[in-house]
């Protein structure tokens, strides 16, 4: 009898587990849903016209090992360590795989969370918004839209005036100063 109980609530625990991570919290919905939804863009209407695809073969031999794992296989550099977190320079900052230019330097600001962030993308059809559901927590991934390359998570507790938060790994990115 106790075997069969200590099966029963194995069993209800798996359940109960999978129906967390599988059944979408409707605050995370709607906060991806205003996300996505949202344009808070400067530049509308210059997104992406051409999908880059390439083996991934083609993008070891292309990337850092660094922006390998970040921008394929959707790794995260630790916090405080990237090459701009704490970079104050003006100009753009671009796809570190394709050269997409995906965020300006005067929408950047110090979070406080160790990663570059940023309140707005330079035009929202270079991301693509997509639910991250990893390490037991519900998040909203974005990448970049000519390459699908990972670049990290946009979160809603960011300053005005988009109220967003794009935390963005430094090893996803490049910097292209502006000229003077």
């Amino acid at each position: 009898m106790i075997k069969i109980l200590i099966v029963f609530l194995a069993i209800l625990s798996i359940g109960s587990l999978w129906i967390y991570f599988n059944t979408p919290d409707s605050s995370t919905n709607l906060t991806i849903n205003n996300i996505v939804n949202s344009d808070t863009t400067k530049h509308k209407g210059k997104g992406m016209n051409e999908k880059i695809v390439k083996s991934d073969e083609e993008w070891k031999k292309e990337l850092s090992p660094e922006e390998y794992k970040i921008l394929r296989e959707k790794g995260t550099e630790r916090a405080f360590t990237g090459k701009y977190w704490d970079h104050h320079e003006i100009g753009l900052y671009i796809c570190a795989a394709c050269g997409s230019e995906l965020f300006e330097s005067d929408t950047k600001f110090d979070s406080g969370c160790g990663w570059p962030s940023y309140f707005e993308p330079i035009d929202s059809s270079r991301i693509i918004y997509k639910e991250d559901k990893s390490y037991g927590m519900v998040r909203t991934e974005v990448m970049c839209a000519k390459c699908d390359g990972h670049l990290g998570h946009v979160f809603d507790d960011g300053p005005p005036p988009t109220g967003l938060r794009y935390c963005i790994n430094s090893g996803s990115l490049k910097f292209v100063p502006k000229e003077k």
